[in-house]
C-alpha cells in the first residue's frame, strides 16, 4: 500500500478536475457546519420506515419476475429486445437495495437487514452473500478518495476526452468490465476463504438458473439474467458512479468529494432509483435511509449548504462535461 505522501501525490495529480470551491458554511438551526443534521431533525431523518421498505423490497424483487413473465407471455421479438434493458434496470434497483443494506438502514433489525439486503439480494445478484462490499463501502464513506478508497481509479482523471469516455463505455457494453469483475472469483482458489466465497457465488447463480429451468425456460437464464448484467448493467453502474464522484477530490467538505444532480422522474426510473441520486445528502449523513434523503437535501439547500452553483441541471449535461477533457495527442 502506498504511504500517505504517495497517496497525496495521486490525489493531487489524478483527482479534482471538476471539484468546486464552495463557500464556507457555518451551520444553521438544523445543520452542523459539515452539513450533518442536528438533534430532533437528525433523529427524525434517521428513523427507518419499515413498512415502506418492505413494500420497496417486495416490488423490487418482483420486477425481474415480471420482466420474464411479460417477455414469455407476449412472446414477440420486440418484447424480447425490451426485456433485456428492463432486466438491467431491475438489477440496478436490486443493487441499490444492497447498498442500502450495506449501510444497515434497510431495516432497523440488523439480522433482518443483513439477511434480506446482503445475504439474499447481495448473493443472488452476482455476489457472494458476504460483507465484502459493505466493508469496502465503509472506507469509501470514511474518506472519499483516501488511501482505502475502493473505487479511486473509477472516479479519477476526469474530465476525460470523448475518445477515452467512449473506450470506457465500449468496455462496459462488450462485457470486458464484467469479465474483469468475475475473473478474480476464479483466481487464488488455493485460499480457503476465497474458495468458499467462489463456491457461494456459483451457488447463487445455480439457484437463479434453477428457477429459470423450473419455469420451463432454462435458456432465459443467459438471455435475461446474465446478458443484461454483463452488457448493460455495467454501463448503468459506470454512468451513475462517475456522476456521483467523477472529477471530485479528497476533502473533509463533502461538497468537493460528491455532487448533486437535479433529480427527475425519468432519471430516478432509469438510473438512480430509491433516491440514491441525492448523493451529497447521502454522504453528509450515510445513516439517513433512502426514504428521507430528499428531506435532508431540501434542508441542505434551504439552509445554504448546497447552493445553486453546486447543482448540475441534468445527467446529460454532467456526462458531457465529464467527457470534455483534451483529446490525446495524435501520432505524427
Amino acid at each position: 500500500m502506498a504511504d500517505n505522501g504517495d497517496h497525496d501525490t495521486l490525489v493531487s495529480t489524478m483527482t479534482g478536475g471538476m471539484a468546486p470551491d464552495p463557500a464556507p458554511f457555518t451551520g444553521s438551526d438544523r445543520l452542523h457546519p459539515d452539513g450533518r443534521p442536528k438533534d430532533a431533525f437528525r433523529d427524525d431523518l434517521r428513523h427507518v420506515p419499515v413498512a415502506h421498505n418492505i413494500v420497496t423490497v417486495a416490488t423490487t424483487a418482483a420486477l425481474p419476475v415480471l420482466v420474464v413473465w411479460a417477455a414469455v407471455t407476449i412472446s414477440h421479438p420486440v418484447a424480447w429486445v425490451l426485456a433485456v434493458p428492463a432486466m438491467a434496470l431491475s438489477q440496478n434497483r436490486l443493487f441499490i437495495l444492497h447498498h442500502e443494506a450495506a449501510h444497515r438502514v434497510l431495516f432497523p433489525n440488523r439480522r433482518l437487514n443483513d439477511l434480506v439486503g446482503i445475504t439474499l439480494i447481495g448473493w443472488l445478484t452476482f455476489g457472494t452473500g458476504s460483507h465484502g462490499y459493505r466493508l469496502g463501502h465503509v472506507n469509501h464513506h470514511r474518506d472519499e478518495f483516501g488511501p482505502k478508497e475502493p473505487d479511486f481509479l473509477l472516479y479519477a482523471l476526469y474530465p476525460v476526452s470523448r475518445q477515452s469516455m467512449r473506450r470506457k463505455l465500449v468496455r462496459d457494453a462488450t462485457g470486458v468490465s464484467a469479465f474483469r469483475i468475475v475473473r478474480p472469483r476464479f483466481q487464488r482458489l488455493g485460499n480457503t476463504r476465497h474458495l468458499r466465497l467462489t463456491i457461494m457465488f456459483l451457488a447463487g447463480q445455480v439457484l437463479i438458473a434453477t428457477a429459470f429451468w423450473a419455469s420451463g425456460h432454462p435458456w432465459l437464464y443467459l438471455f435475461l439474467w446474465v446478458v443484461p448484467w454483463v452488457f448493460l448493467y455495467q454501463v448503468l453502474n459506470r454512468l451513475r458512479a462517475i456522476a456521483e464522484h467523477g472529477g471530485m477530490t479528497r476533502s473533509t467538505d463533502r461538497r468537493r468529494a460528491s455532487r448533486h444532480v437535479r433529480q427527475t422522474p425519468l432519471a430516478q426510473a432509469l438510473l438512480v432509483p430509491c433516491n440514491v441520486g441525492y448523493h451529497v445528502a447521502h454522504h453528509v449523513d450515510p445513516t439517513v435511509p433512502m426514504r428521507h434523503l430528499p428531506r435532508l437535501h431540501t434542508a441542505l439547500v434551504e439552509d445554504g449548504y448546497i447552493t445553486e452553483d453546486l447543482v448540475w441541471p441534468s445527467y446529460r449535461n454532467l456526462w458531457r462535461a465529464l467527457a470534455s477533457g483534451p483529446a490525446p495527442p495524435t501520432a505524427a
